[in-house]
């Protein structure tokens, strides 16, 4: 049973521990990548930075269609670890009040996510929510710890204490 209080605090802890992460991505290496196959620090921050915008969609619609979307709009060029911020905060703000305001029985609606006629699969909107915007942000800023690491700069604190702040 979605609780708004509750997914509002849950919520808040996250973004606030996925800023602090956010906050450490260097403007001097923007452009490197573990692996030819992985993004760019850059591609990574932008897209973390980017998913709190999926909140409103995924509240607001009853589904999306991957084949219709504007692929463009979703990998803009990285703004800079300032821009990255500024990005984060606005959309941030943004999936909050389209949380507030969302119905409680909406959260039960089905939700659908295809490509064109294949449907990929079908689950209550607050299940979407919590798998697209919550879980994708936290898979992702683990990946940007990762990044950080490798890139031998400061971990910041998410859960606990870390190597770089005890």
């Amino acid at each position: 049973m979605f609780d708004r209080k509750k997914v509002m605090e849950e919520f808040d802890q996250e973004m606030a521990r996925t800023r602090r992460m956010l906050k450490g991505v260097p403007a001097d290496r923007m452009d490197w990548s573990p692996h030819e196959k992985s993004w760019t620090l850059g591609e990574l921050a932008t897209h973390l930075a980017q998913l709190p915008g999926w909140t409103a969609p995924t509240l607001q619609a009853g589904e999306l269609d991957l084949e219709a979307m504007d692929r463009e709009a979703l990998a803009p060029p990285s703004p800079g670890p300032k821009g990255l911020l500024d990005l984060f905060d606005r959309l941030v703000g943004e999936a909050r009040k389209a949380v507030e305001s969302v119905s409680v029985d909406a959260m039960d609606d089905p939700w659908t996510l295809r490509t064109g006629e294949a449907e990929i699969f079908t689950l209550p909107r607050w299940n979407v929510f919590r798998m697209t915007v919550l879980n994708h942000i936290i898979h992702h800023r683990a990946q940007l710890g990762v990044y950080l690491r490798l890139l031998d700069l400061p971990i910041p604190q998410v859960y606990g204490s870390t190597a770089d702040n005890p």
